[in-house]
């Protein structure tokens, strides 16, 4: 298990520092007159699509033994062509194990942000919905389950390549998940 965690902190902190390292690089690279701004930034970076995302890994920052760490993350997202306080206006459900085994939904709408114009592939993304199947003795694992339903706010961040991307998803103050996705035309 420690070789496990040791793999994702590796790769999130890649994921992290990549985005940095280039914005450094960008940053000390004169801007040309006609700079493009996000909403009309070459393709993939723009434009009303779907995200489609899977999870590969995640863990717990206090582990117990009871958690189980492979949520077989489905997440079907469209990213619309709309903007609302200055980011990406985007719609999902995700289909998932919850941290006990548990089938579990989540249904949301949320926001995409590129910060740095001249890396368009780096984003941070804000996610806020409804979260369901948390049941049982595990009802009281999240807050607000009263009713079997509960809002969640999901932040994370990621990166592209072309039409790939990884992001580091954040659940609460339970864990982190790497995931990997691919944007459709």
């Amino acid at each position: 298990m420690p070789f496990l965690k040791r793999t994702i902190a590796t790769l999130a902190a890649t994921t992290l520092a990549v985005p940095a390292v280039m914005a450094q690089h960008i940053a000390q690279t004169p801007p040309e007159a006609d700079a493009k701004t996000a909403w009309s930034a070459p393709e993939p970076w723009r434009t009303d699509r779907f995200y489609l995302q899977t999870s590969i890994a995640s863990v717990h920052f206090d582990p117990d033994d009871e958690h189980d760490n492979s949520q077989a993350l489905i997440n079907p997202e469209w990213r619309l062509d709309k903007q609302w306080l200055k980011g990406q206006v985007l719609v999902g459900a995700a289909s998932f194990d919850n941290s006990f085994g548990q089938a579990t939904w989540y249904a949301y709408g949320g926001l995409l942000w590129r910060p740095v114009e001249t890396v368009q592939p780096f984003y941070l993304k804000l996610t806020a919905g409804v979260i369901h199947g948390y049941r049982g003795e595990y009802q009281d694992k999240i807050p607000m389950n009263g009713s079997g339903y509960a809002p969640a706010i999901i932040p994370s961040m990621g990166y592209c390549y072309n039409r790939f991307c990884s992001e580091v998803v954040l659940f609460g103050a339970a864990g982190m998940m790497w995931t990997v996705g691919m944007t459709l035309p």
